[in-house]
């Protein structure tokens, strides 16, 4: 790791995608919102909690625009720049689109970190981009108490291939591309305690683009994705129950997780980000009898940079999955079905 005159994870109060207001804080902040002025061309607003905003353009051409932002979840400040660079291009990757720019968004606290240091954080970010075939075309920086760092990212796709949270179809299979357990890791790695293959596995997790989602949109059996980031799977599973208005059913023995996410579960590493995930949709989630509270923490686990969860027609599951995993993602996985039903999630051991 890069040294730097103070830890990066020091310098802030919480780190990646665990740093988002918990579900309940932010649908209450938006419920006082107005509600957006009918725009014909757009598509897809923050109407149901999508990844990203679609704007029509023409018969042929949509843009997806998101922003994503965080304070590090690593020490490295290189690592740490790659790291939120790949989860702000996510959101354009789950809606279905290719990215084509990227703006960056910088807060920094220029008394405490050398200039070297957030250069390597630009460096970073910069890298990540160059391989997703973008430029940083721009971008505003501030002076902060706590170091931040992330993009605001354009992409553009076919109005066909737009591909929501919402839409869903009873009977389709569930597919979840990475493996779960992020948030788990950054908790130890705060308290020095995550060995480092399990650290190299994390960076390997988080700087592996979701790029497959532009080649998933373009299979018309492939009905909804979204990315599975700071509200953990059960949190990003229910705002596709909701969006689809349908039951989620997920499999526990069936969800991956990184080598040592559930020991370290286990041993207490939880992050606080966990509790209000699960205070904010508990009462949406049925969980096995007698599950201990590590295991549903970790459910509720918040993920940076985490994998897609893609409902897909049964009967293209299988080899979707062979696919996905052919295309650079080993751990992709089936892990539920979706069914008639209130919108909630049930999850089976």
């Amino acid at each position: 790791m890069a040294e730097t005159s103070f830890r990066l994870t020091e310098l802030a109060h919480g780190g990646g995608c665990g740093c988002k207001l918990a579900p309940a804080v932010l649908q209450k902040l938006l419920a006082g919102q107005p509600a957006a002025q009918p725009f014909a061309q757009l598509l897809v607003g923050n109407e149901m909690a999508d990844d990203a905003a679609v704007w029509q353009i023409d018969d042929n051409t949509c843009v997806i625009a998101t922003t994503d932002f965080f304070m590090p979840m690593v020490d490295d400040p290189y690592e740490f720049g790659r790291i939120a660079a790949a989860n702000a291009i996510s959101d354009v990757y789950a809606m279905g689109g290719k990215p084509i720019l990227a703006l960056a968004i910088l807060g920094m606290p220029i008394n405490k970190l050398a200039p070297e240091t957030i250069g390597k954080i630009l460096e970073g970010g910069a890298a990540i981009c160059s391989t997703a075939g973008i430029p940083v075309a721009g971008g505003h920086s501030i002076d902060s108490v706590e170091p931040i760092y992330g993009l605001a990212v354009i992409g553009i796709c076919h109005p066909s291939q737009v591909r929501r949270n919402g839409g869903a179809k009873a009977g389709d299979k569930l597919i979840l591309t990475k493996g779960i357990g992020i948030g788990i890791y950054s908790s130890a790695i705060k308290k020095n305690a995550l060995p480092t293959a399990a650290y190299d596995e994390m960076i390997a997790s988080t700087t592996l683009l979701n790029e497959v989602g532009t080649e998933l949109a373009a299979n018309r059996q492939v009905h909804a994705i979204t990315d599975v980031t700071g509200f953990g799977i059960l949190g990003h599973g229910l705002e596709m129950a909701r969006a689809s208005g349908l039951t989620l059913r997920l499999k526990l023995a069936d969800i991956p997780f990184l080598t040592k996410a559930e020991e370290l579960a286990q041993q207490g590493f939880i992050t606080g980000a966990s509790g209000r995930n699960w205070a904010s949709y508990g009462e949406a989630i049925t969980l096995p009898e007698g599950m201990p509270e590590w295991q549903r923490m970790l459910l509720a686990d918040p993920q940076t940079s985490g994998g897609l969860l893609v409902s897909v027609s049964a009967d293209r599951a299988d080899a979707l999955v062979e696919e996905i995993r052919a295309a650079g993602y080993p751990l992709a996985s089936i892990v539920g079905t979706v069914e008639e039903g209130s919108a909630g999630i049930i999850v089976d051991g």
